[in-house]
């Protein structure tokens, strides 16, 4: 994503959110907290604080590039907006997210809808998952 992109969004550039944006870019894996983007920030000797961080997040996430995931977990994990859905595994013991796809569910979910009368407007799926032993 360029800095024109920002301007797209509405937003002003500034070299907050140009390595806040390039941090998410680059982010493996691709779900971060707000608080291991600071950790990161701060590793590579840069001097932006986490206030900062969660403010850019939420200017982010109005002007629709990042996604916010609220999992059980208790904590916000923030992904670029791609453009493209896809739902999320929880690994419940280590708290890994998977993303998968799945034409199948998507059919399934919209014939249940329609079913009951009604049309998707948005939708998240998150299947909350442990290791088979």
């Amino acid at each position: 994503m360029e800095s024109q992109e920002l301007r797209n969004a509405g937003l002003k550039v500034t070299h907050p959110r140009m390595r806040i944006l390039e941090l998410l870019e680059s982010a493996k894996p691709r779900h971060m907290t707000a608080e291991d983007i600071y950790r990161h920030l701060m590793a590579s000797g840069e001097d932006i604080g986490l206030a900062t961080v969660y403010r850019v997040l939420t200017q982010f996430e109005a002007a629709g590039l990042v996604l916010k995931h609220n999992f059980e977990s208790g904590q916000s994990v923030y992904e670029l907006d791609r453009g493209h859905h896809h739902d999320h595994m929880v690994d419940i013991d280590t708290g890994k997210i998977i993303e998968f796809e799945s034409e199948e569910i998507e059919e399934l979910q919209h014939r249940i809808a329609a079913k009951h009368g009604y049309e998707i407007e948005e939708h998240s799926l998150v299947l909350y998952v442990r290791k088979k032993r």
